[in-house]
Order: C-alpha cells, then structure tokens, then sequence
C-alpha cells in the first residue's frame, strides 16, 4: 500500500512561486501514473498535472500551462509541483494522488497542503 504525504503549502503573495512536495512512502512511485490535484472552497477537486513517471510524459490542465511544473526525484521517491507567478484563484487545498493505470480513478491520495495566495 502507498501513502502520500504532501507538504510545501502556506501563505504567499501574489506573484511569488511555491513548490509542493509529495513524499512517497510503501512503494516507489516509479509504477505510477501521479498526479496534482487543486480543491477550491465551494468547488469541485480538480486535475491540474499528471505524469507517468516511467514514460516520462505529462499533462496540464490549461489554466496551469506555463506556469506549474510537475517533477520527480526517483532516489527521493517524491514527486513535485512548482508554482510560478501564483494568483489568489490559486488558494485551494492540493492533493497528489497515483494510479496504477494511465486512465481511470485515482487509487490513492495524499491528506492535501492548504495554499493560500494573497492579493
């Protein structure tokens, strides 16, 4: 069994960049279809990056081209999320989460990292 456990949320201006971090820990995560997910109060959770991981591919969500990167680091068996030149709409909790497929559900999730981006 997987557990992930994100960290790297907080408090930020507008403007500023914030990585997040998803440390992997039962397994490697090198199997793995990852991905980066933002819930927004009153909103539905949504799918921002995925890569998978041992084809090296990854997607992003079009609100986030340009400015999220998704990343790994085998030998830490995390996976990350830069932010750059964040914006208040990006306040939401963010969850990493991994598949053993390419396509479905999610099979497994971190407990979320609370970012907060002010004006």
């Amino acid at each position: 069994q997987v557990q992930l456990v994100e960290s790297g949320g907080g408090l930020v201006q507008a403007g500023d960049s914030l990585r997040l971090s998803c440390a992997g820990s039962g397994r490697t995560l090198s199997s793995y279809d990852m991905g980066w997910f933002r819930q927004a109060a009153g909103k539905e959770r949504e799918l921002l990056a995925r890569t998978r991981w041992s084809a090296d591919t990854t997607y992003y969500a079009e609100s986030v081209k340009g400015r999220f990167t998704i990343s790994k680091d085998n030998a830490k068996n995390t996976v990350y999320l830069q932010m750059n030149s964040v914006k208040p709409e990006y306040t939401g909790v963010y969850y990493c989460a991994g598949r053993a497929r390419s396509c479905g559900t999610y099979d497994f999730w971190g407990q979320g990292t609370q970012a907060t981006v002010s004006p």
